[in-house]
């Protein structure tokens, strides 16, 4: 495993995080609690250090499994979570549409003691805006108030996670951020979906501050686990790629088309592993959350930076096709 700094902050994570969202909310299909904590515990096993969660994945419960699985070793994991939905006043809706948020600075005091207490501890190491728009990174109140915190101990570092959904927009919104607040971002970003990273890379080089990333696999076109005739589940995330035929095939038939014409990835390592090494070649990134949700995803994954890397000139090859979609509208005409 390689260990990165989160740039703007003390922190030091595992370059291979864990989304704590796919074992502890159904929204990937992992539905038994034990086969979630087993999850967990494989990974900081494998050498996985940072764990992202949010009190709003399934009302707090991907907080308790966190604690659950691994509140025994609290102090040598990092922690990252996320408040700004209001959990408390507004049910959980089908479908995992948004909630209201919430910016007041006394909201965050509740919600961030309503993580502590079940995450079993009396510190959050990275404590994230989630899905904020530019008005919540501009609110000069609510980054008072975190700023608070993060004084009196209760909070390590603070940051933004931009979605919910891949929205270009979202590059302003990280832009914002790291100008303004010296925050480091979480994104979307990945081999296929490339321009909200794009437009933030460099302005955290300018400044001096890291990037998170997640859904690096493109929600399983990168790594092997949607096919053409995939089938999702009722509530997994994924069914809302596929809603109309329209959308079908702009991410799953494209997709595809596009996976084609990356076997050359797969010399010492799985298209999963390299889709990894692919958005970690970019410097300003200091981790990655694949979505894991069996134990051979979790595996291949941990080992994504042990395994051979992609060369220079591999990267370029695909920054190449990416530039002109995979000559998708070529391949179509004919």
């Amino acid at each position: 495993m390689e260990y990165r700094k989160i740039r703007g902050t003390d922190l030091t994570v595992s370059a291979v995080g864990f989304g704590v969202w796919t074992v502890g909310t159904t929204w990937w299909g992992v539905k038994e609690r034990s086969v979630g904590i087993a999850l967990l515990r494989r990974a900081y096993d494998l050498g996985i250090t940072f764990f992202d969660t949010a009190d709003t994945y399934s009302s707090g419960a991907a907080e308790t499994i966190l604690y659950e699985a691994l509140g025994d070793v609290r102090d040598k994991i990092v922690i990252a979570s996320k408040f700004g939905y209001d959990i408390y006043s507004n049910p959980e809706r089908p479908g995992q549409q948004e909630r209201p948020h919430d910016w007041s600075p006394a909201y965050l005091r509740k919600a961030l003691e309503g993580s502590l207490k079940r995450l079993g501890t009396d510190h959050i190491d990275f404590y994230q805006l989630h899905n904020p728009r530019i008005d919540a990174i501009r609110k000069d109140d609510l980054w008072a108030e975190l700023e608070k915190a993060k004084n009196e101990g209760l909070i390590g570092a603070y940051g933004t996670a931009l979605g919910p959904a891949f929205d270009l927009r979202e590059a302003d919104e990280g832009v914002e951020s790291i100008r303004l607040r010296k925050a480091p971002p979480q994104v979307i970003y990945n081999l296929f979906e490339q321009g909200i990273g794009a437009g933030i890379f460099p302005t955290a080089h300018e400044h001096g501050v890291s990037v998170l990333v997640r859904v690096p696999h493109a929600s399983g076109l990168l790594d092997g686990t949607v096919k053409s005739d995939t089938q999702f589940e009722p509530g997994d995330h994924r069914n809302w790629r596929v809603t109309t035929n329209e959308k079908r095939k702009a991410w799953l038939e494209d997709g595809l088309v596009k996976l084609e014409q990356l076997t050359f990835l797969e010399d010492g390592r799985t298209i999963g592993q390299a889709a990894i090494q692919f958005v970690l070649h970019e410097p300003a990134v200091a981790a990655v959350l694949p979505n894991i949700y069996d134990t051979a995803g979790l595996e291949e994954f941990a080992a994504a930076m042990d395994v051979p890397r992609i060369s220079d000139t591999d990267y370029a090859r695909v920054q190449s096709l990416h530039a002109r979609n995979f000559d998708l509208a070529q391949s179509a005409a004919l």
